[in-house]
């Protein structure tokens, strides 16, 4: 089922192999305690991947952000990859992307009443955002090898397209760390299921993994809501079913693309693909590359179609983008769901982590999740 996306290159496992001498000599620091990890008395919940490339996480932190906003103070931490700042901030409604990044940016402007902030040293970052005596939980964003950190719930993500059990380290492979460093994880949630997926799949995948007693494993998919105008406010949204008689643009700039174009290629056989860089920022060279694909398009009832960690990147450039493109360009948003009904089970188990390791709670501080 991985097959057509896990590529490794044989001739680059000589260099994985020193890669992987350096990451196994970083965590054995760790776990010797020559590199000291802490323990926070707020709740930490953690989430990441141990893969270079999405295995989304951005929908999986939002998941989590809907779980607990109504019933908790909730704040979220990352390193804000490729910001043009340093050190600690604090997101509020002026902050420009490039002080944040563009995934925590996208972040704050749908979640405006929840804490965004950024700090490479987690540490630090939650330090500062703990002074906020009435946070009751952070989530950090993207910090699974961040081992400074000892989160009270370590999620992994692991996409159902490219088991890590089935990788190798970079380069050969994508691996950040040896496939053992699930170990540290408390819950492991493969992503991106296909909709075709059987029983059977997720037994298979249950024994490959070979996770210990201690962790929980799920699978999630993702969903797709209705597209919505960027830049037109007053357009209306329209589901997916009606793009069967559009040509497609499809703008990404996100690191596994072929995913969603295989998704959109069930509504619609017409699309033009224009992909760039994960996290790219994009430029009026890179603006006039769109330009040209949408006019070399056939046909008159067309459509550009972009994600929404592209849409935060591009609203930055509007004045550069020409009415038309404005007019026809729109965001598709994701979301996740769990299978099987898992979702009972995971929200049941963050809650209670949350509700009995809050700071004013009368339960003594949490134990070590292993």
């Amino acid at each position: 089922m991985e097959d057509n996306y896990i590529k490794i290159n044989k001739a680059l496992l000589p260099l994985s192999y020193l890669y992987r001498l350096g990451v196994y000599t970083r965590n054995k620091l760790f776990d010797w305690g020559v590199l000291r990890s802490r323990r926070f008395d707020i709740p930490v919940i953690c989430v990441g991947n141990i893969t270079v490339g999405g295995t989304g996480k951005t929908p999986h932190v939002e998941y989590l952000i809907n779980l607990l906003q109504d019933q908790f103070n909730v704040g979220v931490l990352s390193r804000g990859y490729k910001r043009k700042s340093h050190g600690y901030i604090l997101a509020d409604a002026n902050t420009p992307m490039h002080k944040i990044g563009d995934e925590p940016y996208q972040m704050k402007l749908k979640y405006p009443n929840i804490r965004i902030a950024v700090d490479a040293d987690r540490c630090e970052g939650i330090d500062r955002m703990s002074e906020d005596h009435q946070l009751d939980v952070i989530l950090l964003d993207d910090a699974f090898q961040h081992r400074y950190v000892v989160p009270g719930i370590n999620i992994l993500l692991v996409d159902y397209f490219r088991l890590i059990c089935n990788d190798e380290l970079l380069p050969a492979g994508r691996l950040r760390e040896s496939k053992n460093g699930k170990n540290r994880a408390n819950i492991v949630i493969v992503t991106k299921c296909p909709k075709d997926v059987k029983p059977m799949d997720y037994r298979i995948i249950s024994k490959h993994l070979n996770l210990y007693p201690y962790q929980t494993l799920y699978f999630t998919k993702l969903l797709y809501g209705n597209l919505k105008p960027l830049f037109l406010t007053d357009a209306p949204s329209f589901p997916l079913s009606e793009l069967s008689n559009k040509q497609v643009l499809l703008l990404t700039g996100i690191a596994t693309p072929q995913r969603m174009l295989e998704d959109l290629n069930e509504y619609t056989g017409h699309i033009t693909a224009v992909t760039f860089g994960d996290h790219h920022q994009f430029t009026n060279k890179d603006i006039e590359r769109i330009r040209q694909s949408y006019d070399d398009m056939k046909g008159k009832n067309k459509i550009i179609i972009t994600t929404e960690k592209d849409a935060v990147r591009l609203l930055i450039m509007e004045k550069d983008i020409n009415l038309i493109l404005r007019q026809h360009l729109y965001v598709l948003p994701l979301k996740i769901k769990f299978e099987m009904e898992q979702n009972e089970s995971f929200d049941k188990n963050i809650i209670s982590y949350v509700r009995k390791n809050k700071r004013n709670s009368s339960i003594s501080p949490r134990e070590n999740a292993h």
